[in-house]
């Protein structure tokens, strides 16, 4: 079989074959039902184009810049946590995003630490929860600092509404004896995985950025228990996040014109319009039925992102025209990660370039930043009106 792969849904595949069980199903798993994460996916088939066949842009610019960073698209790595999905981890995922050209997030639940990260990809971003007292908090911050991070996510979309219908997967707290026989068989079932993993060591599912550089890293389930028992931010929590963080700073997970606001008069230079990819509260809209508002409540204030459901350059399109500056890619970076390690990462990000550079031309459009609403065919119906 040939590494390359021609699309995200082909990389998708791949994944499903490469990865155990356990492993697949916590990359596509969605919270209750699966309602939002559905429509994440859905909801950009409901919008059309309607493209010129004369007098097309002969050259297209497809650079913009998210958080001060010069990138070669307008995509970058979305933060996810433990990508046990290849040896490296988030330093291979780094690695596609420099070669494509782009930034990436990092998620402070990753399993490799900031600065392996950042020297793979000086383009990183550090994600952070609300977790911790205050002195922990910083702490973290202090960390990406000196490792060079170019700016700070904050995510606060996120209820612990974590069931799921069809079943959550099993993942042990660590990979001791007792795991590894446990998972043994569906490690064996997936050989190529396994066989990459005993050569570079089996994850240990850590998570070495929540805490100081030296002291002991806590397992997945460490971080988010604590992070579970944090009281709650407020607004101005976020505020004097903002503050002693002094850089651009982002918060993920906006999905209303009055929550935009807030987070423009909390001092945020970026906000990220998203629903978790489906993983937190069931039966929120889809992102991209909810962006519209979200980019008119704020204007040109504060630069608006988005995540959630792009498999495609044309859905990169769309929600650019609809108000984006860029998105970000979490599964389909994942799987791609999981198909080809940094080479796969890349490859996803050129089938993702090849795309809007499509969508460009058949809208007679010769940068992303001319895209407009008018360059969509949108059904009557497909937004969802949220209070303002």
């Amino acid at each position: 079989m040939s590494q390359w792969f021609e699309t995200v849904a082909e990389a998708h595949r791949r994944a499903k074959k490469r990865l155990p069980v356990s492993v697949y199903k916590a990359l596509v798993a969605g919270s209750e039902k699966g309602r939002t994460l559905n429509d994440n996916i859905s909801a950009f088939a409901e919008l059309g184009f309607a493209p010129h066949v004369a007098d097309l842009p002969g050259k297209r610019d497809l650079s913009t810049t998210v958080l001060g960073q010069e990138v070669s698209l307008p995509v970058i790595v979305s933060p996810t946590g433990v990508q046990a999905v290849h040896p490296d981890g988030e330093v291979a995922m780094a690695k596609g995003a420099a070669a494509a050209g782009t930034a990436v997030g990092l998620s402070s639940f990753a399993s490799r630490p900031i600065e392996e990260v950042v020297a793979a990809n000086p383009k990183t971003f550090f994600q952070v929860y609300w977790s911790g007292d205050r002195d922990r908090i910083l702490a973290r911050l202090e960390r990406a600092r000196k490792a060079g991070a170019k700016g700070l996510i904050l995510t606060l979309d996120w209820s612990f509404s974590s069931g799921r219908d069809w079943g959550s997967p099993v993942i042990p707290e660590r990979m001791d004896l007792r795991a590894m026989l446990r998972f043994a068989p569906q490690g064996l079932s997936r050989p190529r995985w396994l066989l990459s993993f005993l050569r570079h060591g089996l994850p240990d599912l850590t998570t070495p950025n929540v805490v100081p550089p030296g002291e002991p890293a806590p397992t997945f389930f460490g971080a988010y228990g604590e992070w579970m028992q944090t009281p709650l931010p407020t607004w101005a929590d976020v505020a004097w996040l903002r503050e002693q963080w002094g850089g651009p700073f982002a918060i993920k997970g906006i999905t209303r014109p009055d929550d935009a606001r807030r987070a423009v008069d909390a001092g945020a230079t970026a906000i990220s319009v998203s629903n978790h990819g489906g993983n937190n509260l069931d039966s929120t809209p889809a992102a991209i039925r909810l962006l519209p508002a979200v980019a008119n409540a704020v204007g040109d204030q504060i630069e608006v992102l988005f995540d959630g459901g792009i498999r495609r350059g044309s859905d990169v399109v769309k929600a650019l025209a609809l108000g984006a500056r860029a998105v970000m890619i979490g599964r389909a970076s994942l799987w791609g990660l999981a198909a080809g390690g940094p080479t796969g990462v890349q490859n996803v990000f050129d089938i993702l370039r090849s795309g809007i550079d499509s969508a460009l031309l058949g809208l007679g459009r010769s940068s992303v930043h001319e895209l407009v609403p008018e360059d969509l065919i949108i059904p009557e119906g497909f937004f969802r009106q949220v209070p303002a």
